[in-house]
């Protein structure tokens, strides 16, 4: 049976994420800040599922990790779901570090302790979702999509240790666009605004089929690949949200 982590599967994404690999038959460790709102989906399969209040922002967080691993038995799979992001237009302090702590630091312990893990035991499958926000700079969330971009430039950089170290590890970077979940409010402006559930098949879809990138879904490809094209000169004046 294999074998797979979720790290953030409380709510949007990871939640839905753990829900179609656990119905794939998975034995899955599911991870999240408060344990309360993982029981849910524990109800799914009792048998093969393992929850753990994991909180990545605690120094405590990876050896959390290790002793959920050992619970069920090795990972395949480390999928990384956990993050926070806020518009911060005024550029306050918390927000900005709240964000790093999660989304830089927080990532950083969880993707470097799994890798650590399957570079001492046999390899695996290191999926995260990051998001389409790491292609530019946002002036709207300056700090939300910094992150994005060092997540992305993480696992790339990951992905090429793997390489040189001759290490059997797979990395899939999974950039969805905007998705109806709670981390963008109750708003009902932003464009091209995905279902979390449709999101989510198509992220194992990715990570089934071993992609090493994938843009969700192909609207936002395009977009991005615009976005890439346009000059600072001209980014810089532009009012994107």
């Amino acid at each position: 049976m294999k074998k797979a982590i979720i790290v953030g599967a409380s709510s949007g994404l990871g939640f839905e994420v753990a829900k179609i690999l656990i119905n794939d038959g998975w034995r899955v460790g599911i991870a999240a800040r408060r344990l309360g709102l993982l029981q849910q989906l524990a109800a799914i399969a009792p048998d093969r599922v393992t929850a753990a209040a994991i909180d990545v922002t605690a120094t405590d967080a990876p050896e959390l990790l290790r002793t959920l691993i050992a619970d069920i038995g090795g990972v395949d799979l480390f999928f990384m779901s956990s993050g926070v992001g806020w518009q911060n237009l005024q550029l306050e302090d918390a927000t900005e570090a709240a964000t790093m702590a999660t989304n830089g630091l927080g990532f950083t312990r969880m993707v470097g302790e799994a890798f650590r893990h399957m570079a001492c035991h046999g390899g695996g499958h290191i999926a995260a979702i990051t998001s389409i926000a790491g292609t530019k700079g946002l002036g709207a969330a300056p700090a939300y999509s910094a992150t994005k971009a060092f997540q992305n430039t993480y696992l790339q950089a990951l992905e090429q240790q793997a390489a040189i170290r001759r290490l059997p590890i797979t990395f899939t970077d999974i950039r969805p666009g905007f998705v109806a979940t709670a981390l963008l409010g109750e708003s009902p402006r932003y464009p091209m605004l995905m279902r979390p559930e449709a999101v989510a098949r198509c992220a194992v879809r990715a990570v089934y089929k071993h992609r090493h990138k994938v843009v969700i879904d192909w609207r936002w490809a395009v977009l991005t690949s615009l976005w890439r094209l346009i000059p600072n000169c001209i980014w810089r004046h532009l009012r994107v949200h």
